[in-house]
């Protein structure tokens, strides 16, 4: 029997990766999404099988993490073996500008899922995206024990999504874990998100498309991996014997300028004759250094990541370049075919690598 899935914000870039994921390996998914008058299905359509499909494997079904009832009824007749819970307000610096939804949707929606499980009966293992936004102004290297002090109100809707996934593990039994994902990237994350905006930008201006970027605090140093990497640790949470909280990161940090550097560097350009400072961006409360220690899911997962800092950055720039329909250098897809095995698409097709790490490749 197929094992059964429920992801949401399964059309988010961990989402879109995560079905592929967990697709490659024999599950049938079921992904929420939000009724809107546009498609939002981008990183998903490649995958998508149509409806009137027998035997499909992907199923979307319209829903809200602000409605508790309709959580539950879709829980309880679905009846998933897994459930991963991703769909958030995730955008730390447009937290400060709506607090009260983000606390909402990121806190109180991890409440109404958990409490949807334990109304339905059902025996489930479920998953709780966690960040290292939960951590704040905690001194680095964070790990599972560091206290959190988060900086912004989405960090702190974390908190409150991982202590509540705690405490329904301990007062009803439940397998329910957190994962802490430092920074994640990937040519899928959104347009808004530093990382992407900076390798969008690169594109563009080697393009002649655009001249000036605009950023705020440029010295806020990250801990950055790749996002398909990723899931693959989230889905092996799921497949310990007992629940537990795992940080994924690489134990690498590095600067916003250094972003910067990498990427316009790799194209030959000078980064200070395009970025200009805009005080729009600076959040009210910052964050000045994250780094994971994830030597416990090293251990106990078995999960190390293979692209480095470097390697990401020229990953990013290659498929944005490609994106706007020039010519990429070439390092981002040479760097995947040595460390993945088999390129896969920068927004299709399933990567044949993750389907090899868990030795269930599926034939052409």
């Amino acid at each position: 029997m197929l094992k059964r899935a429920l992801i949401t914000g399964i059309t988010g870039q961990d989402g879109s990766y995560l079905t592929e994921l967990l697709l490659s390996k024999g599950y049938e998914i079921h992904g929420i999404i939000r009724r809107s008058s546009t498609f939002n299905t981008d990183r998903i359509d490649h995958i998508y099988e149509d409806p009137h499909i027998n035997n499909r494997r992907l199923l979307l079904h319209y829903g809200d993490l602000s409605t508790a009832e309709q959580l539950t009824n879709l829980i309880y007749n679905m009846q998933p073996d897994e459930i991963y819970h991703l769909g958030a307000q995730s955008h730390v610096r447009v937290s400060f500008d709506v607090p009260e939804f983000t606390g909402d949707i990121t806190g109180l929606g991890t409440t109404r899922i958990l409490e949807a499980v334990r109304n339905s009966g059902i025996r489930c293992r479920f998953y709780q995206a966690g960040s290292s936004e939960m951590f704040g102004s905690a001194p680095p290297p964070q790990c599972e024990l560091t206290p959190f002090h988060p900086r912004s109100p989405y960090g702190a809707a974390k908190v409150y999504g991982h202590w509540m996934t705690v405490t329904y593990r301990d007062a009803y039994g439940m397998f329910a874990a957190n994962g802490i994902l430092f920074n994640h990237e990937s040519s899928r994350r959104g347009e808004t998100f530093v990382t992407r905006k900076i390798t969008r930008a690169v594109a563009r201006i080697h393009a002649g498309r655009q001249t000036k970027l605009y950023l705020g605090n440029l010295d806020a140093r990250r801990d950055w991996g790749y996002a398909p990497e990723y899931v693959e640790g989230i889905w092996r949470i799921l497949q310990q014997d007992a629940p537990s909280d795992y940080v994924l990161g690489t134990g690498e940090a590095h600067t916003i300028r250094e972003f910067l550097e990498e990427a316009f560097g790799y194209l030959d350009l000078d980064w200070r004759e395009h970025v200009e400072f805009d005080p729009r961006y600076l959040r009210p409360a910052e964050v000045d250094f994250l780094l994971a220690d994830a030597s416990k899911a090293h251990r106990a997962l078995g999960w190390e990541p293979k692209i480095n800092f470097g390697e990401l950055v020229r990953v990013m720039v290659d498929a944005d370049v490609e994106e706007i329909g020039m010519t990429p250098k070439g390092a981002g897809r040479a760097i995947l075919e040595d460390k993945v095995g088999e390129w896969h698409q920068w927004a299709g097709s399933v990567s044949k690598y993750l389907e090899a790490a868990a030795g269930t490749a599926l034939g052409d």
